[in-house]
């Protein structure tokens, strides 16, 4: 018989901590260079190519909410885009609701899906028609004493409850289990806003989705590429964090940068989910790039001096990038967004990231990655379709 609350112990807190341990697992990643001033950042010169209009770097903290805070800062800039007035949205609203949704979903499947506070950009989109969105001020999701999201606790009650649901000790389940469920979301974020006022004007979640932020749901489309489907058809998202077993249109490899480089030189952003738990990338010098060499490979001098200045990079093939995913070498680890693009000393093109881990880093919150490091490592990116290139909108039917 196996020890379930053995295991119990074991598994709740690896959850929980999750977002705290990739952030950890990327701190040593940095320039062995001292960085005395502007100029000898990491010996990186970067000349901005394209800042497309975004509004101010958040912290997600202790929560593995970043698809949330990255999508919703895509419909922050969205906003802007339409020429509205910028509102930062309120992130822990929308994975409120993907708590509630994703919650009857792990029942409905006797718990075979991933639990957490992991989710994808879609997610956002997906909530956003469905429920609504409100202002960051209207709905923190800090009801707990602290300021910044520590959801370690919660999310422990919360896959204590799911858990003790699957197991079905009543041999039938009662309509119960939701409203406690909704109980511990509720003392540990904030009840759900039926209404509020904002700017003398009272609104709903729906309401205010429609009157004020203004965008269309179906006009955002999620995309990825593996050789593994067909080209330019509909595929389910596998990764763990798909809980609603999302399907994304696959595009060939290049696709993906050439999608990002046409929205952005038409004014689109794009929301990035991608793996950054890789030695070669820094958040603490704000660069993301694939040396030609593996890191175990690498000398001790090459490795201290790994971001001291742009590098060679190696070639990424389609059958590296499906190696990679299929060998867990790439993983969906974070949800990014991109606002622009830049070019280093060299000439090479690099895109301007929006990170959501605050602004304790070498460019206050954002990440300089190249396309090498974006072919190779995404998960997936959303975007507006009219940020995609026609001649590939026609092959997918767009």
């Amino acid at each position: 018989m196996k020890n379930t609350a053995f295991i119990a112990l074991i598994v709740l807190p690896m959850l929980a901590h999750a977002q705290d341990d990739l952030v950890r697992k990327v701190e040593s990643n940095k320039s062995y260079t001292t960085i005395k001033n502007d100029d000898d950042r990491s010996k990186y010169h970067f000349n901005t190519l394209i800042n497309l209009e975004h509004t101010a770097v958040c912290n997600q903290a202790s929560s593995g909410t970043c698809w949330s805070y990255s999508t919703n800062s895509f419909l922050e800039s969205e906003m802007m885009r339409m020429g509205k007035e910028p509102i930062r949205l309120a992130e822990i609203y929308s994975a409120r609701c993907v708590y509630m949704d994703k919650a009857v979903a792990y029942v409905r499947m006797h718990g075979s899906i991933s639990w957490g506070d992991g989710g994808e950009c879609h997610d956002v989109i997906n909530m956003y028609a469905k429920y609504g969105a409100v202002p960051q001020e209207v709905y923190t999701g800090l009801q707990y004493g602290t300021s910044k999201n520590k959801f370690a606790e919660m999310q422990a009650l919360l896959e204590g409850i799911l858990k003790a649901v699957v197991a079905n000790p009543n041999g039938k389940l009662t309509p119960s289990w939701q409203k406690a469920y909704n109980d511990v979301l509720d003392s540990y974020l904030g009840a759900m806003p039926e209404k509020f006022k904002w700017d003398n004007k009272t609104y709903t979640p729906k309401s205010f989705a429609e009157e004020r932020v203004g965008i269309h749901p179906e006009d955002y489309v999620e995309l990825s590429s593996f050789t593994s489907d067909p080209y330019y058809k509909k595929m389910v998202l596998m990764v763990p964090d798909n809980w609603a077993f999302a399907r994304v249109y696959n595009v060939q490899m290049p696709d993906l940068t050439d999608i990002i480089d046409n929205a952005l030189s038409k004014g689109f952003t794009v929301a990035w989910a991608a793996d950054v738990s890789e030695k070669y990338f820094s958040w603490k010098n704000g660069v993301a790039y694939v040396p030609e060499k593996d890191y175990e490979d690498m000398s001790d001098t090459e490795k201290k001096y790994m971001f001291d200045g742009p590098k060679d990079e190696r070639v990424i093939t389609p059958e590296k990038r499906q190696t990679a995913f299929d060998d867990y070498e790439t993983t969906d680890d974070h949800g990014m967004h991109i606002v622009g693009q830049a070019e280093d000393q060299n000439g090479k093109k690099y895109y301007i990231v929006k990170n959501s881990w605050g602004e304790n880093n070498d460019y206050k919150g954002y990440i300089y990655v190249t396309k090498a490091y974006v072919q190779y490592k995404t998960t997936a990116i959303l975007l507006h379709k009219n940020g995609i290139p026609n001649r590939l909108r026609e092959k997918m039917n767009m």
